[in-house]
């Protein structure tokens, strides 16, 4: 498996799995244009990259913003000329039962969670039509497949993230477009290091984990290795499937 010369953007790649998938696409030939709300975090993923070796692009974007998210893309056909791999990423959520939720909160899950990808794809679809190449990959969650307490409207995005997948793949197959989904389990990011603090988080943890068959919790490498295959041309003939890489969490 390689993506030697491939161009991919990776939404939310300054850390945790969006960086995880960086650096293997970084260590299998591609050029990286690592995109994130938060700067700094996506020029020390690109400093780790440079110093493996590979070659890319640091970006400051809030794929909310579709301005942006169009720049974004003109940044990377611009710099590299061309743009094969797109990898929906960028993700963020707050961890509370739904009926404490605010209607702030939930703008801001959708918009990031649900919005930002739509944004994303429509941004390189007319390239990767006229191209007839590209490979979009989305990174939903197992809490679309089968819900997450907590976490009622993320929960809901991301099977509204399935969804669209398998229709893009129907729409894009035509011009040779493969769309496809993974969705990770509890892996350990600062996100949800961020979201389980204290007491109650510790309790959250725990039974996390022993709600994995695997009894742990993923690592962005463990996901990283299903986003490259499904990114390269070994997965030609894969198109609008949904892969859950969660240690058995999800068996369906």
């Amino acid at each position: 498996m390689n993506l030697q010369e491939k161009v991919a953007i990776i939404t939310g790649a300054g850390g945790g799995i969006g960086r995880g998938i960086a650096l293997k696409f970084g260590s299998l030939g591609a050029r990286v244009v690592v995109a994130d709300l938060k700067l700094e975090g996506a020029k020390e993923t690109i400093s780790l990259l440079e110093k493996a070796g590979a070659k890319g692009l640091a970006l400051g974007t809030d794929i909310t913003d579709q301005a942006q998210v169009k720049e974004m893309f003109k940044a990377t056909v611009d710099t590299f000329g061309k743009l094969d791999i797109l990898v929906n990423n960028a993700g963020w959520d707050k961890i509370e039962p739904f009926v404490q939720n605010t209607s702030e909160l939930w703008e801001k899950v959708i918009a990031i969670n649900l919005q930002g990808p739509i944004f994303c794809i429509r941004a390189v679809l007319d390239h990767m039509i006229e191209r007839k190449y590209g490979k979009i990959v989305n990174i939903s969650s197992d809490a679309g497949r089968v819900g997450s307490s907590g976490e009622a409207v993320y929960s809901a995005c991301k099977g509204g993230i399935i969804a669209f997948t398998k229709t893009i793949a129907r729409e894009m197959a035509r011009y040779r477009i493969n769309v496809n989904c993974v969705c990770p389990g509890p892996t350990e990011t600062p996100l949800l290091a961020e979201l389980t603090k204290g007491e109650t988080g510790a309790k959250i943890i725990e039974a996390m984990t022993k709600a994995v068959p695997f009894r742990r919790l993923a690592k962005p490498e463990d996901i990283s290795g299903a986003v490259a295959f499904l990114a390269s041309d070994e997965a030609a003939f894969i198109t609008g499937q949904t892969l859950s890489v969660s240690g058995g969490l999800t068996m369906c």
